[in-house]
């Protein structure tokens, strides 16, 4: 009777870590998501990144193409400047404000992943030691049904 208490209590413990693990495989979709939305943030910021490098390959570019954006810049009035300056400061804040934001939703997202993973490693192994303890329990329990069988009169 108490090797079959014992037996329903791994039972019940193997059920229980099953759910947990479960509930912790379930997450993969959250992580999907998330990582297919990381990926497009990625895309786009790889498109700006293509954008300005070609400006500044137009700047680098020909001489002649230079002096030609010299002269633009040249009919232009000093409050004109100041503010193409200024949008262009404006744009470049925004730039590594939205590089700082990816770095660190990058960490948080790599902390939080690894927090998962290593509970799902500690339910496995935890599953596993059940696993293991029923099994043992199990063939100690078929032993000694054997050996009831076989020896009716000692049992």
């Amino acid at each position: 009777e108490m090797l079959e208490d014992s037996v329903c209590d791994l039972r019940r413990t193997l059920a229980d870590l099953e759910e947990r693990v479960n509930r912790v495989d379930g997450e993969g979709n959250e992580w999907r998501t998330r990582y297919e939305t990381q990926q497009e943030l990625n895309r786009q910021l790889e498109r700006q990144i293509g954008d300005v490098q070609e400006r500044l390959e137009s700047l680098r570019g020909n001489p002649m193409d230079r002096l030609a954006s010299v002269r633009t810049y040249d009919g232009m009035t000093v409050d004109t400047l100041r503010h193409r300056l200024k949008l262009l400061n404006t744009e470049k804040s925004s730039l590594q404000s939205q590089l700082l934001e990816c770095r660190l939703k990058i960490k948080q997202e790599g902390k939080a992943y690894q927090k998962a993973y290593d509970e799902r490693r500690a339910y496995l192994s935890e599953i596993a030691k059940v696993s293991s303890a029923f099994d043992w329990t199990r063939k100690q329990q078929l032993t000694q049904i054997q050996k009831t069988t076989h020896n009716p009169g000692k049992g």
